[in-house]
C-alpha cells in the first residue's frame, strides 16, 4: 500500500526529486540548528490558536516509545465525531493510505470547516496545497468539508498588558483556492507514487523550484556540479536571473562575463578580480574622505536581538526586533587605549528600559559612533525613542551622529577577491584578516553568529545557574568580538590610506 503524508504531499508538490531525496537518502540534507526551534515554534503557536472556537479536545495520542499512535489519534476522531465535539485539535484520518491531521476540525452545521495553524503572517499558496490535501482525505473518509481556513498571525496586532489571540491571529477564507487546487490532487498523488518506487534518483534539473515555496534543503547535492564560484554567488543576483544563466548552460564567471545583462559594477568587479586574480583594490581618496566624517572620541555599537513570534512585551507587534545586548569599544583620543563597555539583559524579563537607559549612560551625546550596516542599530535606537519619550532626545542624538563602517566596501573603495562580492561584516573580516584567530568566529564557545544569540538568550531564565552563567558568558564574548572587528576594520582602512 502507498502510505503518504500531508508533508510529503508537499514536498511532491515542490519537487519529486526533493520527495525521493527525503525517503531514500535523508542523510544528505545538513543540519540546521535552526530547524528545531522553528518547530518548537510552530507547536507553540498551534496550541494557542486551538482555543480560538472554545472549549476543544485534542486527540494526540503517542505510543510507549514516544512516537506518535496515528490509528488511537484516528479512533478518538471518530470517537469525537460520534459525539459530536464542536472543536477536534489534530483531528486525524487515514483513507487508503494517504494520512493527515487536521490542526483544528470545527463543527458547523451541515458538516466541518478546516483549520491550518501556521505561523506566518498572510497566505502562500504551499498553504492551499496543503488544505487541499486535507479536504481530499476527508472528504474520502466521509466527512463533509464545509469550508477550509487558513489561522495565521495579525502581523499589525500590538500587544497590550496581556496577549488577546483573538486579535493576535486572523483567519483568511481559502475556500475558492482550495476548490481550484484540489483538482490537482489525485494527478499528484499518482506521480507521488511513481516518484517513490523509482529505484534510481529521479533526474530533475535545477529550477525555481529549488526555492520556491521554500529553500531546498538539498540544494548543496543537487547543485554540486556548479563551479566554484558560479553565477549564483554573484553580489545580489536574483535566483530567478541566476536560474536563467543556467538554463542557458552559463554558470561560471567567464560565461556571463560578456553578456549584455551583466550591468551590475559590483558583480562585474567580483567577476574580473577573480577572473584576474587581482590584489586588493583600494581607493585612496575614497577612504580618506570617509574617514574624515569619522572623529574622536569614537564609538564602534553593536546590538544583539530577539525576534519573538509571539509578542512578549506590551507595546510589540509578532517578530518585533527587541535589542536585549550591546557591545561597546571605544576610544577616547588619538592614540589613546581601546576601552570597551557592554550590557546583557536578564533573560525572561522586558530589556528595553535597561538597555535604553544603559546606553544613554555609556554613550555621550554628540559623539561619534559607528556601527556596521548602521540600518539596523539606527532603527532599534528609533523604536526605543518612541517607547521611552524622556529618553528620546539621547537616543535619537546617538542614532543620527552614527556613521557606517559598510561604506567603504559597498562603495568599492576597498575590495577583496575573497569578500566574494559580499560585504557584511562576516565576509570582510576574513578576507582581511585570514589567518588571525582572534578574529575568528568559529573559535568562539557556543555562540557563532547572531541566529544562535538569538536563540539562546530566552533560554537562559530555564537553565541551571551554571549553565546560565557560562552562557552568559559566552554571549557577552560573542558581542564583544563584533564590534572589535569592527575596530580592526578601522584600522584597516586607516592603514590603507597611509
Amino acid at each position: 500500500m502507498f502510505y503518504f503524508s500531508k508533508s510529503k504531499y508537499c514536498l511532491a508538490w515542490q519537487c519529486p526529486k526533493l520527495l525521493w531525496l527525503s525517503k531514500y537518502k535523508p542523510e544528505l540534507k545538513p543540519e540546521d540548528p535552526s530547524l528545531q526551534a522553528k518547530f518548537d515554534e510552530g507547536n507553540v503557536i498551534g496550541d494557542m490558536a486551538m482555543g480560538l472556537f472554545g472549549d476543544f479536545t485534542e486527540v494526540t495520542a503517542f505510543k510507549e516509545d514516544g512516537r506518535l499512535d496515528l490509528n488511537k489519534m484516528q479512533q478518538l476522531t471518530k470517537e469525537c465525531i460520534e459525539n459530536g465535539i464542536e472543536n477536534i485539535c489534530e483531528a486525524s484520518f487515514n483513507y487508503d493510505g494517504l494520512y493527515c491531521a487536521v490542526d483544528i476540525l470545527h463543527k458547523e452545521k451541515d458538516g466541518y470547516a478546516i483549520y491550518e495553524v501556521k505561523s506566518s503572517t498572510g497566505a502562500a499558496h504551499i498553504y492551499t496545497v496543503d488544505i487541499s490535501y486535507q479536504k481530499y482525505v476527508l472528504e474520502h473518509c466521509g466527512v463533509k468539508v464545509t469550508g477550509t481556513y487558513l489561522i495565521c498571525i495579525d502581523s499589525d496586532y500590538v500587544r497590550g498588558k496581556e496577549l488577546d489571540i483573538h486579535k493576535f491571529f486572523k483567519i483568511i477564507d481559502l475556500s475558492a483556492e482550495v476548490n481550484d487546487e484540489i483538482q490537482n490532487v489525485p494527478s499528484l498523488l499518482k506521480k507521488a507514487e511513481q516518484v517513490y518506487a523509482l529505484k534510481e534518483e529521479p533526474n530533475c534539473d535545477l529550477g525555481m523550484h529549488c526555492r520556491d515555496p521554500y529553500e531546498c534543503a538539498y540544494w548543496g547535492y543537487c547543485a554540486k556540479h556548479l563551479p566554484t564560484p558560479s553565477v549564483f554567488d554573484l553580489y545580489r543576483i536574483g535566483f530567478k536571473k541566476a536560474i536563467q544563466f543556467y538554463s542557458e548552460g552559463k554558470t561560471s564567471y567567464r560565461d556571463v562575463i560578456f553578456d549584455s545583462r551583466m550591468t551590475n559594477p559590483k558583480q562585474l568587479r567580483q567577476i574580473l578580480h577573480h577572473i584576474n586574480k587581482q590584489d586588493d583594490e583600494v581607493n585612496k581618496d575614497g577612504i580618506r574622505d570617509f574617514l574624515d566624517t569619522l572623529s574622536y572620541p569614537i564609538y564602534f555599537l553593536d546590538f544583539e536581538t530577539i525576534q519573538p513570534l509571539i509578542p512578549q512585551f506590551e507595546g510589540t507587534k509578532s517578530y518585533a526586533q527587541i535589542p536585549f545586548q550591546y557591545s561597546l569599544h571605544y576610544i577616547e583620543y588619538e592614540g589613546g587605549p581601546l576601552l570597551h563597555k557592554e550590557f546583557l539583559a536578564e533573560s525572561g524579563t522586558d530589556p528595553r528600559r535597561a538597555i535604553a537607559e544603559r546606553l544613554c549612560e555609556d554613550i555621550p551625546m554628540n559623539v561619534c559612533v559607528t556601527a556596521y550596516n548602521k540600518a539596523f542599530e539606527c532603527t532599534r535606537l528609533k523604536e526605543l525613542a518612541e517607547y521611552f519619550p524622556d529618553l528620546a532626545e539621547h537616543l535619537l542624538n546617538i542614532e543620527s551622529n552614527i556613521k557606517d563602517l559598510l561604506t567603504p566596501f559597498q562603495s568599492g573603495y576597498y575590495y577583496n577577491k575573497a569578500m566574494g562580492g559580499s560585504f557584511s561584516i562576516k565576509s570582510v573580516l576574513p578576507a582581511l584578516f585570514p589567518d588571525d584567530p582572534a578574529l575568528n568566529y568559529h573559535n568562539l564557545e557556543q555562540i557563532h553568529n547572531g541566529g544562535e544569540a538569538m536563540s539562546i538568550f530566552p533560554k537562559i531564565k530555564d537553565m541551571t545557574p551554571e549553565d546560565a552563567a557560562t552562557t552568559r558568558h559566552n554571549l557577552l564574548k560573542y558581542c564583544e568580538l563584533d564590534t572589535y572587528a569592527m575596530v580592526k576594520v578601522w584600522e584597516k582602512l586607516q592603514e590603507a590610506i597611509r
